[in-house]
């Protein structure tokens, strides 16, 4: 299958804040009709790069381009996107309707083709009912619909979403997830999305970028993103994971042997980027839903460990069990809640994990 053109690229851009780098030499490609995420912790530089393409601020190096075309002096009034603010930035003294329409009359488009463009974007968000609502008759959900609407009744190639979902509760923001996911895949447009919610991305997005201090430490799929990270900021960042640090002892074919600092030999199944020089310094990265737990010591050559249980978290669909293990170190296990009856705590017991189910990463 052919690659979708690129709608927007980022070529080595550079911005600095007070001779700091927000963005640091990131280099990014987002194809047509893709929805993109940027992920990552608060001041990392994601809103910034979300912004450099809308035009609000322009790179000190690097190119930005969005659809071939460079965007160097073309104002964000003229760039081919929209963007979807956090505060929704809704015009509190128009009602829905007039709201909506307010970028199309700035156009000067004729009446008729404004009440036409309107209608079809209230349809979209389902918001037709309540066309003649003032922003604060609406509850943040329905904001929110709004001003989705208003950025896609003007037609644009791509619809920048600057942490859309940050102000609503738990369950309304599940349910827009949702929304936000069957809009795009009705549209087919463009969308790239910063956020620091992590189920959010890995559940919205076709690829994620995850950035650090300016810099992307990882661009892949939601799965590669989870299950391959390839630096252990990723794999910290992204989900709850246990980390050992150590060396690596041995390796053959198939596996690599690495002894852990604190005394533990793990084995890890060998793929095309585990390293494999003997001495060096990796991080072993297990995710806690990876490792199972038995009262009994299991048959099992390698990864299986004698621990205690020191704390037992009921989460409703699934467990969190804290284990110590004999050398004093604590891993997470996460296992589904099968409505058996938990452990105690301090009862002695074995965690063990099969060699495909951890990974190294260069420290």
């Amino acid at each position: 299958m052919a690659l979708q053109p690129l709608d927007v690229e980022l070529r080595n851009v550079f911005k600095f804040f007070h001779q700091e780098p927000a963005v640091n030499g990131v280099d990014l490609e987002v194809r047509q009709g893709e929805f993109f995420s940027i992920l990552g912790p608060s001041g990392c530089g994601k809103t910034t790069i979300l912004r450099l393409i809308a035009g609000f601020e322009t790179a000190d190096a690097g190119k930005v381009l969005i659809q071939g075309q460079p965007m160097t002096n073309v104002p964000p009034y003229r760039r081919p996107v929209n963007t979807v603010f956090q505060s929704y930035a809704l015009f509190n003294h128009l009602n829905v309707w007039d709201n909506i329409a307010f970028g199309l009359r700035l156009k000067k488009l004729r009446k008729s083709d404004i009440d036409h463009r309107v209608k079809e974007a209230l349809k979209l968000v389902k918001m037709e009912s309540l066309r003649s609502r003032f922003p604060n008759q609406l509850s943040g959900g329905q904001q929110q619909r709004v001003a989705l609407a208003r950025a896609l009744v003007n037609r644009p190639s791509v619809v920048l979403l600057d942490e859309p979902l940050g102000a609503l509760d738990l369950k309304l923001r599940k349910e827009m997830q949702v929304e936000l996911l069957n809009l795009h895949q009705e549209l087919q447009l463009t969308f790239i999305m910063v956020t620091h919610d992590q189920e959010e991305a890995l559940s919205l997005s076709d690829r994620i970028a995850v950035i650090n201090q300016g810099k992307i430490e990882q661009v892949g799929t939601p799965s590669q993103i989870y299950e391959f990270p390839r630096t252990t900021f990723v794999a910290d960042f992204i989900g709850d994971t246990n980390l050992f640090s150590g060396e690596i002892a041995a390796f053959d074919a198939t596996n690599v042997q690495i002894e852990t600092k604190t005394g533990l030999t793990i084995v890890v199944a060998r793929h095309e980027e585990t390293p494999t020089e003997i001495s060096q310094t990796v991080v072993v990265c297990v995710r806690p839903e990876k490792i199972q737990l038995s009262l009994y010591p299991p048959n099992l050559p390698h990864n299986c460990f004698e621990g205690r249980l020191i704390n037992v978290m009921y989460l409703g669909t699934h467990v969190n069990y804290v284990v110590e293990l004999i050398n004093g170190i604590s891993i997470n296990v996460l296992q589904p809640n099968t409505f058996g009856n938990l452990p105690d705590p301090n009862t002695p017991i074995y965690a063990w994990w099969e060699e495909s189910d951890c990974l190294a990463i260069r420290e």
